[in-house]
């Protein structure tokens, strides 16, 4: 018999955030929804950087 608990239950390294490393070294002040969405917001000609993480590992440029 399964739980609703079991059933609910995602793997947080499968949670993918993206978000844009700016160039004064602060993450932007939200996350986006997917890859394409923090491209359009970032400035790469100012140095920002599209990064992506989850809550288990480290920061991925």
């Amino acid at each position: 018999m399964s739980t609703p608990l079991a059933e609910t239950w995602q793997d947080p390294r499968e949670e993918i955030e993206f978000s844009v490393l700016m160039a004064n070294g602060r993450l932007a002040p939200r996350t986006f929804t997917d890859r394409a969405e923090a491209e359009a917001w970032a400035r790469p000609e100012d140095g920002d950087e599209v990064v992506c993480f989850n809550h288990v590992c480290a920061c991925d440029r």
